[in-house]
């Protein structure tokens, strides 16, 4: 593990204004934004609301991540010359040049941004961030925001639920970097499994952005690269008990090869040489970081043989080993059989420093996996995860979208014929209400000038299910979910650290009902709206219907 240096903030706000400047984003964007401006409608006053449809992988929350590359993509905001000049060459050649000067002075000063906190339990069709502002930026900003949203939230939610398989004794490591979607993809696979329950990142570049504690030692390639025991440069080691002097550290491991396979009834003719000689090198470049693969030709046979034989050298010159990787076959079983060999070790060999080595699995490994880790028998302490965790497999998208719910203080709503894609109007605020037993149990959406609910005060309310049933509800206790972020250009809230987000996302989880959290068939969380709201809902639905017959001639 290594400590991150210099600023990880100064780093990262770098890193966000590098991969997200304002021209990621898609055409239609400047084409609506033009026809706001050529109708004078630039400057009215609009509200956005960012949300999703459906809950992740058929569970019953999501985690919401991303806010804080929100927040830095929105305080650097800007068209560049250069931008403006592409812009130029992309847009039809009809477009009033007038149009282009104006791209060239917008900024995010007169945005503000309300969002949940990153790293909440956040639901299904409740809006976690509203934008608001001129029409043309807050347009503008849409795609932008749902980028840094979508993936963040899904893999840092994924990422909760490997947790949640695991289990809190486990140690997780992200390893995906390699199969990642892209060098974007990777990082924030990194910063956001990390966020949502990870230990550590074989990343470096995560652990330098986002200080994440990174962790690995060695691949097959290493192992296989050595055939002889020539290929050992140096072969000593220095002893740390003694007088600090070097030693034969090829004839120290050879004599220890020898006991241990005495003990344990092996054949030493059966052991790779080159695995030997890999494990050798790697234990005098770092001894007290040993931490092999076994399971390059045999871990029987061989692997773990070598790796006790290196290991008991290292003790035996006062380093403590780490312990071994196993990337193949039944994992389980495997782990099982290894700890029983070094707990030999330990007693036959007095060498008490083999009672703590510890045991990594790494093989494809899956939620499914991670359940089955529980349902057997094994002695796996560390858990690496590459594929499944950053290309989310089971589910590859969230499905955010950035719907518009206010212009000119005017409620707007989306009627569609699927109710699943209708929105709900007006500026809202967000409430979280917590039974006696400190569980949230609801979410209830209320438009933004109506009264906070009360603790012990009785309400009625609407879930959005689609039997929309009411509901009569008393909590003990109300929090409200959302927060002024951003305004006049400003953060107005301090940027917290990828632990600090950690550390609310294990909160926010520690929170949740059991039956809300479990991996599979998961009871549903009701997200509600105030009377108020229902009503408005109500009102612009008929309304649509009426002008619609009207426009008809019905």
């Amino acid at each position: 593990m290594a400590a991150p240096g210099g600023s990880t903030c100064d780093a990262a706000e770098r890193s966000v204004v590098a991969r997200v400047p304002p021209l990621l984003t898609d055409l239609y964007q400047f084409t609506m934004t033009y026809g706001y401006w050529r109708a004078g409608r630039h400057r009215e006053h609009s509200a956005f609301e960012l949300f999703f449809r459906e809950n992740p992988f058929g569970g019953s929350f999501s985690l919401f991540a991303g806010l804080h590359d929100c927040l830095l993509f929105l305080r650097n905001f800007c068209f560049t010359d250069q931008d403006v000049d592409f812009l130029r060459s992309v847009l039809p050649p009809a477009t009033d040049p007038a149009f282009f000067q104006f791209l060239r002075s917008l900024d995010c000063s007169d945005v503000t941004l309300r969002s949940v906190p990153e790293g909440t339990v956040v639901f299904a069709r409740e809006p976690l961030m509203e934008v608001a502002g001129p029409l043309a930026v807050v347009q503008l900003l849409e795609t932008s925001l749902l980028c840094l949203v979508n993936y963040a939230s899904l893999v840092c939610s994924n990422a909760a639920r490997f947790r949640l398989a695991s289990g809190p004794r486990r140690k997780l490591l992200e390893m995906g970097l390699r199969r990642a979607q892209g060098p974007d993809g990777g990082l924030t696979a990194s910063r956001y499994s990390y966020i949502g329950g990870f230990d550590l990142t074989s990343n470096v570049q995560a652990g330098l952005l986002f200080g994440v504690p990174v962790a690995g030692t060695m691949a097959h390639s290493y192992v296989t690269s050595f055939t002889s025991m020539d290929e050992v440069s140096p072969q000593t080691l220095v002893d740390l008990n003694g007088d600090r002097e070097p030693v034969d550290f090829i004839s120290l491991t050879k004599g220890w090869l020898g006991r241990v396979c005495e003990l344990l009834g092996a054949e030493p003719g059966k052991i790779h040489e080159g695995e030997l000689a890999a494990f050798l090198s790697y234990a005098i470049a770092y001894p007290h970081n040993f931490l092999p693969v076994i399971d390059s030709y045999s871990v029987t046979c061989s692997g773990l043989l070598n790796f006790c034989a290196v290991a008991m050298a290292l003790c035996e010159l006062g380093y403590r080993p780490v312990g071994v990787r196993l990337d193949s076959g039944d994992l389980c079983k495997q782990s099982v059989d290894v700890r029983r060999v070094l707990r030999l070790c330990s007693k036959r060999f007095s060498t008490s420093a083999f009672d703590s080595l510890i045991i990594v699995g790494t093989n494809n490994i899956s939620e499914e996996t991670m359940v089955e880790f529980n349902n057997k028998e094994n002695e796996i302490d560390v858990v690496g995860v590459g594929t499944h965790l950053v290309t989310c497999t089971k589910q590859p998208s969230l499905g955010c979208v950035y719907k518009l719910v206010e212009v000119r203080g005017k409620p707007r709503m989306k009627i569609s014929e699927d109710p699943q894609k209708s929105t709900v109007p007006g500026r809202k605020s967000v409430y979280r209400l917590i039974d006696a037993d400190g569980h949230p149990f609801l979410d209830l959406l209320c438009l933004a000038p109506e009264p906070a609910p009360e603790a012990g005060r009785h309400l009625r309310c609407h879930p959005l299910a689609a039997d929309g049933t009411p509901l009569s509800v008393t909590p003990a206790q109300v929090i409200c979910l959302r927060q002024q972020m951003f305004t006049k250009g400003k953060v107005t809230q301090p940027l917290r650290s990828a632990a600090e987000t950690k550390a609310n996302v294990q909160c926010s989880l520690q929170s949740l009902h059991p039956r809300h959290k479990r991996l599979q068939e998961p009871d549903s969380y009701t997200v509600a709206l105030s009377e108020q709201l229902y009503n408005l809902v109500t009102e612009l639905r008929r309304g649509s219907t009426k002008k619609n017959n009207f426009i008809l001639g019905n």
